[in-house]
């Protein structure tokens, strides 16, 4: 079965999707979008440097997603507005990553597959990867559920609860890093984001608690990665971009029946 590269490819989607539902839902509540484009456009350089390391691209881009996560969670709150922060850590990243790939000689790389993601060419492998990084994230959403909603919902009520809200925002940033390095291969650094935040918002009007929410998510990026790459094969256009269109559509079609929905 393994042997069909759409199988892989479905698989693959399916995979990056399930990592990215949970987290993708509390980036949408803690409104942290742009923190989760900072973190993938960092993997760019990740990448960079695995190849001038000769090192996994999975452990350098996870390695440097972490590395941009922690820093934008140490230098919050030192005089710049968080959105100000995120914007220059993430152009920065991708700028010095593009530069630093420019000076690899003598290694071929395909940067649009980096940036834009090549899901039909998923590998035995890269399934072993995403689908080992989508259970850890999985695993540690689960572990922390009702810590990271309390902390979600009030710094203050957390530590009434006994619950430190940094390091359930580590966990978070963690969990984060981990989804940037899986999700590369699929969607790329550039459309990494869209794949955390627009399924989560488009099942947010189906669902009315917390776990239904992380659930829809999971089938609604399910559903778009499946969607998208079959569109992609059909119409001889770009899988990575094709996905997120899809997860667009779905999430203007949920927009548009909130009414009805909420009723």
């Amino acid at each position: 079965m393994l042997d069909d590269f759409m199988t892989r490819a479905a698989l693959a989607g399916v995979g990056v999707a399930c990592a990215a539902a949970p987290l993708g839902s509390f980036v949408v509540w803690r409104r942290m979008a742009y923190f989760g484009d900072a973190t993938s456009h960092a993997a760019i350089l990740g990448v960079a440097l695995s190849l001038a390391l000769q090192m996994s691209i999975f452990a350098g881009a996870m390695a440097v997603a972490l590395g941009m996560a922690l820093t934008v969670t140490m230098l919050a709150g030192r005089g710049y507005g968080m959105d100000t922060l995120l914007g220059v850590l993430a152009h920065s990243a991708l700028a010095f990553g593009l530069v630093a790939v420019s000076f690899l000689s003598g290694v071929r790389i395909d940067l649009m597959a980096y940036l834009f993601g090549d899901i039909l060419a998923v590998s035995r492998g890269d399934l072993l990867i995403i689908w080992g990084g989508a259970l850890l994230v999985i695993g540690l959403i689960a572990w922390r559920w009702s810590a990271l909603l309390t902390a979600t919902l009030s710094e203050e009520l957390a530590y009434a609860s006994g619950i430190d809200p940094k390091r359930e925002q580590l966990i978070l940033t963690l969990s984060l890093a981990v989804t940037v390095a899986v999700a590369i291969k699929v969607v790329g650094a550039l459309l990494i984001a869209a794949m955390l935040i627009i399924p989560a918002a488009a099942a947010r009007p189906l669902a009315r608690t917390p776990e239904q929410m992380a659930l829809a998510a999971a089938l609604t990026g399910g559903a778009s990665a499946v969607i998208g790459m079959q569109a992609a094969f059909t119409l001889d256009t770009p899988a990575g971009p094709t996905i997120v269109c899809v997860a667009a559509i779905l999430f203007a079609l949920t927009s548009l029946l909130r009414p009805f929905l909420k009723s």
